[in-house]
């Protein structure tokens, strides 16, 4: 029996030894060995913004209202909150107090990019702090931030009931091994890209490139080339009051329930 006890514990502690690289020897110069690593990043994610809220916001209890989430182009990142004010839905709601979105407008630190997660950071407080329907909510951006409307969307669509991304870019593609319940909120996500003919900043073919990929991709997506824009594709597309009321034509469905 002792001798029998001892077999099965030399044999456990081998395949422990075989199923964990942690327990294996030293590294060996020279030589490489498998090895594993699990640790816990938290990260503090820091971003400045205007947010502006309707006229008539607050003034009837329970109301949730549609929300824009606008991403600038790179002429306006910094710390001076001004700057995004220049284009686009912050530039519109200084002379509109009845501008029936909240607009949430970020401003990217200078030298560098728009990244997902404090955007998604943002989005997540912004729909906690404000009276904001989750299933209305929308993504636009110019240029820099037509590159940041793709790239966000594509990893997170389940977020978002439409977008609107002008003189922008990227990967037309999500990532592989993309989560199916991502994947259909892909497919049902609206779309509709704004570009110039005679950008000389980005080039046209960059949006195109997009509108093709999802397409093949199987998404449903609207494409508007002004002929005569060059990069300054945004003023005509925030100008025209047809882009809102396409917004709140859509709406993301309420995730159903896996009981």
């Amino acid at each position: 029996m002792k001798t029998r006890y001892c077999w099965l514990l030399t044999l456990a502690l081998y395949s422990a030894h075989q199923a964990s690289p942690t327990l294996m020897a030293a590294e060996i110069p020279g030589r490489q060995a498998p090895r594993a690593m699990a640790r816990t990043v938290q990260q503090t994610h820091r971003l400045h913004y205007l947010a502006f809220l309707p006229q008539e916001y607050g003034k009837e209890p329970g109301r949730q209202w549609p929300m824009i989430l606008f991403l600038h182009g790179m002429g306006e990142r910094g710390d001076n909150l001004q700057l995004v004010k220049r284009h686009g839905p912050p530039k519109l709601v200084e002379s509109r107090p009845d501008f029936p979105f909240v607009v949430i407008s970020p401003q990217c630190p200078l030298g560098t990019w728009w990244q997902t997660e404090p955007l998604l950071a943002l989005l997540d407080e912004a729909i906690q702090k404000y009276e904001v329907d989750p299933q209305r909510v929308y993504l636009t951006g110019l240029s820099m931030g037509g590159f940041g409307t793709w790239s966000l969307a594509l990893a997170a669509p389940e977020r978002f009931a439409a977008i609107a991304p002008i003189c922008g870019g990227g990967n037309p593609y999500p990532p592989v091994g993309f989560d199916p319940d991502r994947l259909a909120a892909l497919r049902t996500l609206p779309i509709w890209v704004f570009h110039g003919a005679k950008d000389t900043i980005v080039n046209p073919s960059e949006s195109e490139r997009m509108v093709q990929g999802m397409r093949r991709y199987g998404c449903t997506v609207e494409y508007t080339v002004y002929p005569e824009a060059g990069h300054d594709a945004w003023t005509e597309t925030y100008d025209n009051p047809r882009l809102f009321e396409w917004f709140l034509e859509h709406q993301r469905p309420l995730k159903a329930s896996r009981n």
